[in-house]
């Protein structure tokens, strides 16, 4: 449904922000340089923000929790 993939979505919005937070880690212990982290970093909240935005515009849809695929038919032989 629409109301799980709303819900996936902000799972997946939560794990960029758990990498930002593992980034500042690996460049305090000198995993990555400041060039990668800041790249890294800048592209996490790029994916957070659209996320953020792409979740706000699925929950405005009038149908937002009554999305449906079309049935498909199956046959055991």
């Amino acid at each position: 449904t629409q109301a799980m993939f709303i819900k996936y979505l902000g799972h997946a919005k939560g794990s960029a922000g758990e990498l930002r937070a593992q980034l500042y880690i690996a460049k305090d212990q000198g995993y990555i340089s400041e060039e990668s982290f800041s790249e890294m970093f800048s592209l996490s909240e790029i994916c957070s923000k659209q996320l953020a935005r792409f979740i706000q515009y699925l929950e405005n849809q009038p149908n937002a929790r009554r999305m449906r695929e079309d049935g498909a038919e199956y046959s055991v032989e």
